[in-house]
């Protein structure tokens, strides 16, 4: 990986610092952070729970310039003694500035570290997380472990969407996988990102999201090895303004244009572009079908539905139309 443009690390302000840092630790816990200082506590406060043999360092990325409600709580566990770490603000708003500065921040301070790891900010790790993520990686010499992200519902009664896929984990097993799709559970080796431009994450996923799902499948084309930790859980906590219908729309029309993206990177020609065009048209009457079945076999329509939303998401950003919930104006705080 080429190294980061200095200009691009000078405008990253340091603002919180532990007393004590130890750069040759040799894993690193990235947590992008944007507008939810009060789940980061609950985060930061699972992060200093781990039952770990392996010491580590967290690196927080406050993206939010102007109102920097995170900062507070990151500064307070780094002088408390209770984590060690380092917090940046990355003033360029969105998804894949904050993991990107996450990341190279991380592999910049730490040079000794060879497993970084991410979680989200609204994520709470298990005790036994950081542990099984770094000791399956040092076992099976996989390039990237990833680990389920359960959601945890404000509305109890919306528990019936854990089934939802815009919720449930893509795998149940522990084991060698052909890909994961996140990167609010996983761990990259360093040797990784040495394989890949800089930036890391894409920045045309920015606003839309997705910049993970991309990047995972240039490292699937590299070779890149996956395993899945069905042990190392974190929970996600999910607010009353996430289950409704509005939201599970967009999420779906989302991932159908973050599905279309993927694919049409790997598209260079007009040939391959118009056929993959044609092959997202053809898939619209298939998730019909699709649809029709999960109605009987899910008895739950918002379910049901979604494959029929994926797909037309992915026609509609073929034609340029689809959804940026990263952008500041589109968040709700």
């Amino acid at each position: 990986m080429e190294r980061p443009d200095p200009a691009v690390r000078a405008l990253r302000a340091l603002v919180a610092v532990s007393p004590a840092l130890d750069p040759g630790l040799e894993t690193v816990v990235c947590i992008p952070c944007f507008r939810r200082p009060e789940y980061l506590r609950r985060t930061l406060q699972s992060l200093a729970a781990q039952r770990a043999s392996h010491r580590f360092a967290i690196v927080m990325v406050e993206n939010d310039a102007s109102r920097s409600e995170s900062v507070p709580v990151a500064a307070e566990y780094l002088a408390s003694g209770k984590l060690s770490g380092l917090c940046v603000i990355e003033p360029r708003q969105g998804n894949c500035y904050a993991i990107n500065a996450a990341f190279e921040t991380a592999l910049q301070m730490f040079p000794s570290a060879t497993s970084f790891l991410m979680i989200d900010d609204d994520e709470i790790a298990s005790p036994d997380w950081l542990e099984q993520m770094v000791g399956t990686a040092e076992a099976t010499g996989a390039d990237i472990v990833g680990g389920p992200v359960f959601p945890e519902f404000d509305d109890k009664r919306k528990r019936g969407l854990r089934r939802h896929p815009a919720f449930a984990p893509a795998y149940d097993a522990s084991g060698p996988v052909p890909v994961i799709y996140g990167c609010g559970n996983c761990l990259i080796r360093r040797a990784v990102f040495d394989r890949l431009d800089t930036p890391a994450f894409d920045l045309r996923f920015n606003f839309l999201g997705g910049g993970d799902t991309d990047f995972f499948y240039r490292c699937k084309r590299l070779g890149l090895r996956f395993h899945w930790v069905a042990e190392a859980a974190i929970s996600e906590t999910v607010p009353q303004n996430r289950t409704g219908l509005k939201w599970l729309v967009t999420r779906g029309l989302r991932i159908g244009a973050i599905n279309y993206h993927v694919q049409r990177k790997a598209t260079p020609t007009f040939r391959l572009r118009a056929k993959l065009t044609a092959k997202l048209l053809a898939a619209l009457p298939l998730s019909l079908i699709h649809a029709l079945h999960a109605v009987f076999t899910e008895r739950e329509w918002t379910i049901a539905m979604h494959p029929v939303i994926v797909a037309i998401g992915s026609v509609l950003a073929a034609f340029g139309l689809e959804p940026q919930p990263y952008k500041a104006s589109k968040i709700v705080s």
